[in-house]
């Protein structure tokens, strides 16, 4: 018979990551990009919120509120002509249980998963590819 072995990690008193948990986490990986970038994001806002509210489910035709899993708002580069009065700032949103659905039904890191939706909310919003967005992240920390 064989014997049974406890798993490496103790997820039993383990509990889901917070709002405050995925800000870090946010942090942690933006600061983890590469220079250039991060330079090219200069005054941006990254927010945590559980889900996207209604106002954007309806904007992006979303049949399910974990269909986004972040959000670029603001001007990108190629918009910009400088700080305009009564511009807001440019912010990514991240979504939190979105994210953690796909998490937990996927063989990425978390981390991994929290860098990757930050990337590609701010390249498509500046109008980079997916395979510059791919260097993005092969190049972060």
């Amino acid at each position: 018979m064989a014997s049974v072995r406890p798993p490496p990690w103790d997820w039993g008193g383990r509990a889901a990551p917070s709002l405050h948990d995925f800000e870090a986490l946010a942090a942690a990986a933006f600061r983890g990009l590469p220079d250039y970038f991060r330079q090219s994001c200069d005054g941006l806002i990254i927010q945590v919120e559980d889900f996207p509210d209604d106002e954007i489910l309806d904007e992006f035709d979303a049949s399910s509120e974990f269909e986004l899993l972040g959000l670029f708002r603001g001007r990108g580069l190629a918009q910009s002509e400088g700080v305009q009065t009564g511009q807001f700032p440019n912010i990514v949103y991240l979504f939190r249980r979105p994210i953690l659905d796909v998490w937990a039904e996927g063989e990425d890191t978390l981390g991994d998963l929290v860098r990757h939706v930050l990337v590609h909310e701010i390249g498509h919003h500046f109008g980079l590819s997916d395979a510059d967005m791919e260097r993005i992240e092969r190049e972060a920390e």
